[in-house]
């Protein structure tokens, strides 16, 4: 029965190892230096390329929208429904930014400008506040409110990446469920027959080397997986890495078709 036994773990291991290949095999496919995280929720799963990387702080980018959105909801700065930010008239080199903006449109398109107005009403102390009940990231001296999770003042790993979306999924934070229902509807990404996918991008184009992030989770018909990439990005031109080395691995553990 022992041999039994010994024998099931063996082929458990090497059934791991063959996923980890499949993952780093993406990587080397795409010639990109990173990291990614899928944990499962309810089969006490976790996938890992790149461990030492994983535990890596970087600058979160827009990755921090996620929470800033949660926090932004329950400090009643900005509300789901009708038109939350009004546009000035100035100019941004991004198109999808110049208009006003509703929650979820500058969520969607990552208007920047929108969550700086956000920032100059929540204030640093209350993000401080924040960030260490949720024990989220490593916030250092702040020279600007609005631009700390763009510069390089808050940085965070791929896993604190995971452990929040794990807390916020299970609404282990102390937010209004308005708050959760909204950070919900503004993430959707994609949804299909099979499931649901919820996340954000991010990218700290003002490092060097700049970052590349996709964060978020997927919704299966008996599962929930939380994802997290970082990559370091050769150029503006492996922005669109993010979300397709997260789709390849993804479908390597069939998680999705």
């Amino acid at each position: 029965m022992m041999h039994i036994f010994l024998v099931f773990l063996i082929l458990c291991s090497n059934f791991a190892l063959a996923e980890d290949k499949a993952i780093s095999a993406i990587f080397s496919t795409e010639g990109v230096d990173g990291t990614i995280i899928l944990k499962s929720l309810r089969g006490d799963k976790t996938i890992t390329h790149n461990d030492a990387r994983a535990s890596r702080r970087f600058a979160s980018a827009s990755t921090f929208k996620i929470f800033n959105t949660l926090i932004a909801v329950q400090e009643n700065v900005v509300s789901l429904s009708g038109t939350a930010f009004r546009w000035d008239g100035k100019t941004h080199d991004i198109p999808d930014w110049n208009r006003d903006q509703t929650l979820e449109s500058a969520f969607k398109v990552s208007c920047v400008w929108c969550y700086q107005e956000i920032a100059k009403q929540v204030g640093e102390e209350t993000y401080r506040r924040y960030l260490t009940l949720a024990r989220y990231g490593v916030l250092t001296n702040v020279a600007d409110t609005t631009t700390f999770w763009l510069d390089g003042s808050f940085t965070v790993s791929a896993v604190e990446q995971i452990a929040l979306l794990e807390k916020i999924y299970l609404r282990e934070l102390p937010f209004r469920d308005e708050a959760y229902d909204a950070l919900k509807q503004v993430m959707l990404a994609e949804q299909t027959d099979s499931y649901k996918l919820y996340a954000k991008t991010g990218w700290a184009a003002r490092m060097n080397p700049q970052i590349g992030w996709y964060v978020g989770y997927v919704e299966t018909s008996d599962d929930v997986w939380f994802f997290a990439i970082n990559l370091t990005l050769r150029s503006e031109l492996d922005l669109g890495l993010r979300q397709k080395i997260t789709k390849a691995a993804l479908r390597a553990e069939r998680i999705i078709p």
